[in-house]
């Protein structure tokens, strides 16, 4: 039988795989809301470590996404993994969360999107700043009009490291400022243009500027980098 939350409600069991540089946080958050029941790595050694301190089995990746007792499952893996192991889930009958980017590729974004439909479960991608209680209140001023007319909106996400390997810098920090530029416009936009440089690695983007034009005249523009001296968000 499943445990009861505060309000009666089922609480749903979770299993988060992947319990690295973000993993570790989702792995707690679960613990504390007391639906947290396994974890799983890659990594024998740090799955272990993770299973003793919060007293949940430690499972490898396949055997958390066949454990029946489990109803959802927190993907918190290298971002080029995302995609299939979310098909994976879905496939074991599980609910997803995602961290971002849900995908790689577009062609990869539809797979799951499909699967999503087909199954009937639900998915999420961990756009953790579109809940932020800040821009929850910014959300509200635009709706309400206290601000005047939306016409433009700028982000920067700029920092030192981390160097990724896998993703280019748009990918690792451009989809918080996306999800939440979309959600201040209530539309998608109808031209895209993007642009990337490489100086670490000569095929992975580490600074990108990206500008985002709206049916409605509004406009955006994105500049996210990892070569910054300094942190700005």
């Amino acid at each position: 039988m499943k445990d009861r939350g505060p309000t009666g409600a089922h609480t749903p069991r979770v299993g988060v795989l992947g319990c690295g540089y973000w993993g570790r946080n989702l792995v707690r958050v679960f613990a504390e809301l007391g639906a947290l029941a396994a974890v799983a790595d890659a990594r024998e050694k740090t799955r272990l470590e993770f299973a003793d301190q919060y007293g949940v089995p430690a499972l490898e990746p396949d055997g958390l996404l066949a454990a029946e007792a489990i109803d959802a499952v927190v993907i918190a893996t290298p971002a080029a993994t995302h995609a299939e192991l979310a098909l994976a889930a879905l496939d074991a009958g599980k609910h997803v969360f995602v961290e971002k980017p849900l995908a790689l590729t577009l062609e990869d974004a539809e797979r799951v999107r499909r699967k999503v439909e087909e199954t009937g479960l639900v998915l999420m991608v961990g756009h953790l700043l579109r809940y932020h209680p800040a821009f929850i209140a910014l959300e509200r001023l635009v709706a309400e009009g206290a601000l005047g007319r939306l016409q433009y909106i700028y982000s920067n996400r700029l920092n030192l490291g981390k160097f990724r390997r896998e993703e280019n810098v748009f990918w690792s920090f451009a989809p918080h400022d996306i999800s939440m530029i979309l959600a201040l416009t209530g539309e998608e936009p109808d031209a895209v243009r993007a642009v990337g440089h490489c100086y670490l690695h000569k095929s992975i983007a580490d600074v990108t500027t990206t500008h985002l034009s709206f049916p409605s005249g509004i406009n955006a523009h994105i500049f996210v980098s990892w070569l910054h001296p300094f942190k700005e968000q």
